[in-house]
């Protein structure tokens, strides 16, 4: 071996030592030092990224859970109550518990009930077609039907229905994360209270048009009439903008706003049928009906008692 390729392979080792030696005094210089908690809160989480706790992913949820002196407003609607009581019991702090929620549709204008009035040409997502137009039908409010909120579902809970060219929702496998709710461009799906057995009333149109242009474009669109806020006991139902909303807190799940709407559109799922009312026939009034010799029988008798009473004090002259 040459001198200056031994040289050469000295030189290289020199700066291979150098280089370690100056990675390892940086490294321990501006070493950041992670909370172990950290760690533990992770893999106490779900793991499904899904953002909807409001952070971008499961670890920097776990940092602000660690971090947080206060994580009463902190939830992830994956994990839900059970998971934030296994956080909570770790962390030695207290959280509070929230009722479990799941994606609707506030829309029902399918393809049988809402009829196309354009062809669009083009890109075939919700957000492109939220920008370029109105929609393929009369109706701006509602569905554009592109399923952008299928596509950002990771868990397999939405689907196109090929039918109505409407997003179908399986709330049995919905986890609340809110992802379809922020990928649709026209705010048509709406988180609301599973409540027991799933059972949920709301109003399945977002349409502000007059009574007479909402009907005309979707047969199944909220006409503002009010019926439903009229007949509410509980003033769940609010009238605004032409269009009916009904607030989950106060509805009590009587129905009486689903039998009054005129176009069906509030939407309840899971009741079972209501029992048709018994009707009560009511039994015919008989009047009694006194025959006239019975009439003229009474009347003799009476004659006879009074003439016996005049006969037995007669009437003296003065």
């Amino acid at each position: 071996m040459t001198d200056s390729v031994l040289y050469s392979v000295l030189l290289l080792a020199s700066l291979g030592v150098v280089a370690a030696l100056v990675l390892y005094i940086v490294s321990k210089k501006f070493y950041v030092y992670e909370n172990p908690l950290i760690g533990e809160v992770d893999e106490i989480l779900p793991g499904a990224n899904c953002a909807g706790c409001g952070s971008p992913g499961c670890k920097s949820f776990a940092e602000k859970l660690v971090n947080t002196e206060d994580i009463s407003e902190l939830f992830c609607p994956v994990g839900g109550n059970d998971v934030m009581k296994q956080v909570a019991a770790l962390l030695g702090k207290e959280v509070a518990e929230k009722d479990p929620t799941v994606a609707v549709l506030r829309c029902q204008g399918g393809c049988d009930v809402r009829p196309k009035t354009t062809e669009y040409q083009g890109p075939r997502t919700c957000a492109i077609s939220a920008m370029v137009y109105s929609g393929e039908t009369d109706c701006q409010y509602g569905c554009l039907g592109d399923g952008d909120c299928v596509a950002v579902c990771d868990f397999d809970a939405m689907y196109m229905d090929e039918a109505t060219g409407l997003p179908v929702i399986d709330t049995d496998k919905c986890t609340s994360c809110g992802a379809c709710v922020k990928a649709c461009p026209r705010d048509i799906i709406e988180m609301r209270p599973r409540n027991k057995r799933d059972l949920k009333i709301f109003v399945g149109c977002l349409n502000e048009d007059k009574g007479g242009i909402a009907k005309k474009s979707c047969a199944v669109a909220c006409i503002g009439c009010s019926k439903c806020e009229d007949i509410c006991p509980k003033d769940a139902v609010t009238m605004e903008n032409n269009l009916a909303y009904i607030d989950a807190a106060l509805c009590t799940l009587c129905r009486k706003c689903v039998e009054v709407c005129p176009t069906h559109s509030i939407i309840e799922t899971n009741f079972p049928p209501k029992k048709p009312k018994k009707v009560v026939e009511k039994k015919p009034v008989v009047k009694k009906v006194v025959e006239k010799t019975e009439v003229e029988k009474v009347a003799v008798v009476k004659e006879q008692v009074v003439a016996k009473v005049e006969s037995e004090n007669p009437k003296t002259d003065a």
